[in-house]
């Protein structure tokens, strides 16, 4: 078991790792709009569209810490604080992954952590 910490980030606050790579797979910790490198929080009014795109960029900055990119990610958990979000953080999704389908589930749940619209897990397949 490898945990994983993308260079030159500050190390997380809480007790978790960002990532950890084990029998093959890396799997994220919950990733949320608060940017790898600066730990700079966006503003919790701040738009889906604009939170999506700091968690998408943490997901690619961990992704490629370890030589991944996007295509590599097998299932996705996503939560997000409304349901009313279902419809643009489909079609984000989708263009970020492009042709590429990884399993996932979308789960609205009434809070997330400091009042943000959206937090992402994912796992991905590390290539032999």
């Amino acid at each position: 078991m490898n945990k994983i910490q993308v260079s030159d980030s500050p190390k997380p606050v809480g007790h978790y790792s960002q990532a950890i790579v084990s029998n093959g797979f890396l799997f994220t910790s919950g990733i949320l709009p608060i940017k790898i490198k600066s730990s700079e929080k966006l503003p919790i009014e701040s738009s889906i569209e604009q939170q999506l795109a700091v968690v998408f960029d943490n997901l690619t900055q961990i992704l490629q810490e370890i030589g991944l990119d996007a295509n590599h990610v097998v299932k996705t958990t996503v939560y997000i604080s409304s349901g009313e979000y279902w419809g643009i953080v489909n079609e984000l999704y989708a263009a970020f992954f492009g042709e590429h389908r990884p399993a996932r589930s979308i789960i609205p749940v009434n809070e997330l952590h400091f009042g943000y619209k959206i937090e992402l897990e994912a796992i991905a397949e590390v290539p032999k």
